[in-house]
């Protein structure tokens, strides 16, 4: 059972993040949260001239399935890792498969040979972001843990609005294999700084190997195996579409709810309703986020550029967003900044339909979505905190592997749908866009219905 309590950090001198005591400890994980968001994104912009390179069309989708694929089952083991022994182990192994499937794929000579680093690569990404939420748990003060969470949803949303076009130049000006082998120069020097503060990190004392683990493992394996078909079946088209997207739902159906927490699918007050809206959350966002660019470039005829500008906007809010929750004083309930966040993503992202309205200005449209990224910006960290604030020391890990695959598997789903149903038509209209972003209205709207519970209930 999930206690109401926060785990006890090491006496902190005053300050803040950047105080002598953690300093190293803060540029370290926030460099290798960049890291990760960065590889995440470039590799996007480098794969297509990546599949011509190596004659590799045919594996394009396991390229990008297989990893996420092996992040789910990383997620579980770094969670049941961490519980058991601490984050140190996850964070150092993390970081071995994170630099070593970076180095496999930019040295590859085939796309076989690539898919392999992709995976390690995975593997390694899902052990280091778990780990590195139970770090701040373990580490931080309570105190300081808005503005660390801060810190991490910049680290995601710089990369967000630079990477793709560092990718691009780095594509054609130093050749792919660069994308991936120019990080590893960054990720060993990172880790080099964190090492310290992570040898003074205890393991939360358990007897023996928790409850279940191996099962929980196993529905991970299952999870990872549907997620990876989901990634595929997105790639492909006609009844082949349609068959591994369907089976691939199916297992994620059956597997995911048994890694969350329980009461999840009845939005159980405190954890499971933390956990359900961050996925709805993320489901929502990046529902609308994929269909913005082609909606606004066809209906509006912006160019690609300017397109891209207005999804930028979005990513400026969120960062400012984080920023602003960070700073802000403590609310006087939990459910106060997921509440206005949701409400923030459901509005703004209701708004962005007016760019189907050839009467309204374009500008509506971005200061619709600029709403919702500031809504995400004052949901994620609050999200994050609370799932801290809601565990008992050795579960910090086993709930922050829920948190993140709650928010990686909704997104999937989400993505798989949308591509399906962009993908029904030949050519994709206002009516296609407008139910795109009436489902991930709707899915903020429910989010914002159920915030409420995120406060456990009163014994």
């Amino acid at each position: 059972m999930t206690a109401t309590m926060t785990t006890p950090a090491p006496p902190t001198p005053a300050g803040g993040l950047f105080a002598p005591r953690l300093r190293a400890m803060t540029v370290g994980v926030v460099a290798l949260v960049s890291l990760l968001a960065f590889e995440a994104l470039a590799v996007g912009t480098a794969m297509p001239t990546v599949a011509r390179g190596l004659d590799g069309i045919a594996l394009y989708g396991i390229a990008f399935g297989g990893p996420f694929a092996a992040g789910v089952l990383a997620m579980v083991l770094s969670g049941l890792w961490s519980d058991m022994r601490g984050p140190s182990g996850p964070v150092w192994h993390g970081l071995g498969w994170f630099v070593a499937g970076l180095v496999v794929a930019g040295s590859a000579t085939s796309m076989e040979v690539l898919v392999v680093g992709r995976v390690v690569q995975g593997f390694g990404s899902g052990l280091l972001s778990v780990a590195l939420y139970v770090v701040v748990g373990r580490v931080y003060p309570e105190r300081l843990h808005r503005r660390i969470f801060a810190a991490f949803a910049a680290a995601w949303v710089v990369p967000s609005l630079v990477g793709p076009a560092v990718a691009g130049l780095v594509v054609e000006h130093l050749g792919w294999r660069w994308v991936f082998l120019a990080v590893p120069a960054v990720a060993v020097p990172a880790g080099l700084l964190i090492g310290p503060g992570l040898r003074a990190v205890g393991a939360v004392p358990a007897a023996g190997r928790p409850a279940g683990a191996l099962t929980r493992l196993g529905w991970a394996g299952a999870a990872a195996v549907s997620a990876a078909l989901l990634h595929v079946g997105g790639q492909q088209r006609g009844i082949t579409a349609v068959a591994l997207v369907g089976a691939a739902l199916a297992g994620l159906l059956v597997s995911a709810p048994r890694l969350l927490p329980a009461g999840f699918l009845r939005a159980g007050r405190g954890l499971p309703t933390v956990i359900g809206l961050r996925g709805l959350a993320s489901a929502a966002f990046v529902a609308a986020e994929v269909v913005i660019p082609l909606m606004l470039t066809r209906e509006r005829g912006l160019s690609p550029t300017a397109a891209g500008l207005v999804l930028t906007a979005g990513a400026l809010a969120w960062s400012g967003g984080s920023w602003l929750q960070g700073r802000m004083p403590v609310p006087r309930s939990r459910a106060t900044l997921p509440t206005v966040g949701l409400a923030c993503i459901t509005l703004g992202t209701a708004v962005v339909t007016s760019a189907l309205v050839p009467a309204a200005p374009v500008w509506v449209a971005v200061l619709g979505w600029a709403g919702a990224g500031l809504g995400m910006g004052l949901l994620y960290p609050s999200l994050s905190v609370l799932t801290l604030e809601l565990s008992a020391p050795g579960e910090q890990g086993r709930n922050s592997s829920s948190l993140q695959l709650g928010d990686s598997l909704f997104a999937a789903t989400v993505l798989a749908l949308t591509g399906a149903l962009l993908a029904a038509s030949a050519a994709p209209g206002p009516g296609s866009y407008a139910g795109t972003l009436a489902v991930a209205a709707g899915l903020g709207l429910l989010g914002a219905l159920l915030a409420h519970r995120v406060v456990p209930a009163t014994r």
